[in-house]
């Protein structure tokens, strides 16, 4: 996804991310201008649903890293469907013209399928994250930094199918996905919004009870 992907603590505790941040921001001068560092602040605020500083983060973050795309986020996750239609339209945009350069990249195709969820398009969201699966075990590409390529375009395509409104296909694929070493942990799903549309689902809240720390 483009969104920067994070370790939070299994226990869902942001603390460490926090002291790990505070500590590179007060010791390493101009890194808060570092487009890794800002995409783990935007994260932190997304997680501490600090939606106001989200929001600012977001607009410093640069385009090619996702600006358009964290701006729909954070618009989704205030409510506010305009702002968020908007922002993920310009990001499409982006993504089509990156896509005619690179057609087979499942990142790209991961992303996009994302986007187009939030846009109401539902076969096409589903298709591009069935293309990414499709291309994952052959893929040259990292898409996040040590995450199993595999593991994280199936991650990517139960957002994918949530986001479209594809909730028990989603759950089906989660439960699956959740056991495989590397896939969502307790952390992520209990403070990501990124995984709001499955919440308060009774299914969805049983599988991250299944994976909280014992």
């Amino acid at each position: 996804m483009i969104r920067a992907q994070i370790e939070v603590d299994r226990r869902a505790d942001t603390g460490p991310l926090r002291a790990a941040l505070e500590k590179i921001l007060t010791n390493e001068p101009g890194s808060e201008k570092d487009p890794l560092v800002a995409s783990w602040r935007l994260d932190l605020a997304l997680l501490d649903r600090d939606l106001d500083a989200a929001g600012s983060l977001a607009g410093a973050v640069p385009q090619k890293e996702g600006r358009d795309f964290s701006l729909g986020v954070v618009a989704r996750s205030k409510g506010d469907v305009a702002a968020a239609r908007a922002a993920f339209m310009r990001a499409r945009t982006q993504l089509e013209e990156e896509l005619r350069v690179h057609p087979d990249n499942m990142g790209l195709l991961a992303d996009l399928g994302l986007i187009d969820a939030a846009l109401g398009r539902k076969e096409e969201a589903l298709r591009e994250g069935r293309r990414a699966l499709e291309l994952a075990p052959n893929a040259q590409e990292k898409m996040f930094g040590s995450c199993p390529n595999d593991v994280c375009a199936a991650r990517d395509f139960v957002m994918i199918c949530a986001w479209a409104g594809e909730t028990d296909l989603a759950l089906e694929q989660l439960e699956a996905v959740t056991k495989i070493p590397g896939g969502p942990s307790y952390g992520e799903l209990r403070l990501d919004p990124m995984w709001d549309p499955l919440r308060g689902d009774p299914r969805f809240e049983k599988i991250v009870n299944s994976l909280a720390p014992r």
